[in-house]
């Protein structure tokens, strides 16, 4: 079964109702494991993986997930369409715990974790201004129009490396740049998606107001856990909902990320490297030359 669409998040969003014949497959990787197998199943007519980054069990720190590796296995399966489903802290007293944003752009604060696929022997620069999706966030942007889901349009995520929560020092350095929401996962998984020329968009599930509300308690988990709970089935709700409209979407800007980005001379890049990529250059007609970079 080819698979055109993903979700990635909890285990919550494939246990759940609506979806039919669901089926584990184990992928390998050039990168490793994935963070657990992937879940196939229908949503109506329409397939859809599932893969939980953290794994089943919430075993896997988020400095700890093989991003790589979830973002080739999906591919591998054919999936064009990829919505991140997480948690975050909300930096607006407008955006409520329980609440969903639609994010349109991330800052990236994290530190130790691998964000390309493209180095040992082949290079690429990819366009990323735009991060998200359009195409994808405008279907959920109707979908949660349609169901009546508490959502607000557009905001900034900045990722953080994690485990720990912000200080309060830095939550309110984050307010100053305008940030709307903050979490720990998004980053680099939109910027892989993106050189895997897949289309990416966020559901960031508001679990709390991180510690610069000082009227409110200091970040818990078990606070984020309940707020979490309540929010799944808004998300799932939201899933069933866009599935079919993604399903009738023709295309995506992303699916051509890579046109003129590869910067390394097909003739010159390593079998070694070809392994890694090639997943992603078979249907792309890429540049040669350096592109005036250095």
């Amino acid at each position: 079964m080819t698979v055109h669409i993903a979700v990635i998040g909890g285990s919550g969003l494939y246990a759940m109702d609506g979806v039919t014949d669901i089926r584990e497959v184990q992928v390998d990787t050039p990168f490793g494991a994935p963070s657990d197998a992937i879940m196939v199943g229908r949503i109506g007519d329409i397939a859809v993986a599932f893969l939980p980054r953290h794994g089943r069990g919430h075993r896997v720190a988020p400095h700890e997930i093989n991003y790589r590796a979830n973002i080739w296995a999906l591919r591998s399966l054919g999936v064009r369409w990829c919505l991140s489903v997480s948690a975050v802290g909300s930096m607006r007293e407008e955006i409520e715990p329980g609440q969903m944003v639609l994010v349109d752009q991330f800052i990236d604060r994290t530190r130790t974790r691998p964000s390309t696929f493209f180095e040992d022997g082949v290079a690429a620069h990819v366009g990323f201004s735009d991060p998200v999706c359009e195409v994808l966030r405008g279907a959920l942007l109707e979908a949660a129009a349609e169901i009546d889901v508490p959502h607000h349009n557009g905001g900034t995520y900045v990722c953080i490396e994690g485990p720990q929560f912000s200080t309060r020092a830095e939550s309110n350095l984050y307010r100053s740049w305008g940030v709307h929401v903050v979490g720990m996962t998004n980053l680099p998984e939109v910027r892989l998606a993106r050189e895997a020329q897949m289309a990416y968009a966020t559901i960031a599930m508001a679990t709390d107001y991180d510690c610069w509300h000082e009227s409110e308690e200091a970040v818990t988990v078990a606070a984020v856990v309940a707020t979490l709970k309540a929010n799944v089935s808004k998300a799932q709700q939201l899933i069933r909902a866009v599935v079919p409209k993604i399903g009738a979407l023709p295309s995506s800007p992303a699916f051509a990320a890579l046109e003129n980005a590869v910067m390394t001379a097909p003739s010159a890049i390593p079998e070694e490297a070809r392994a890694r990529v090639g997943l992603f250059l078979d249907d792309t007609e890429h540049h040669q030359g350096n592109g005036g970079m250095a």
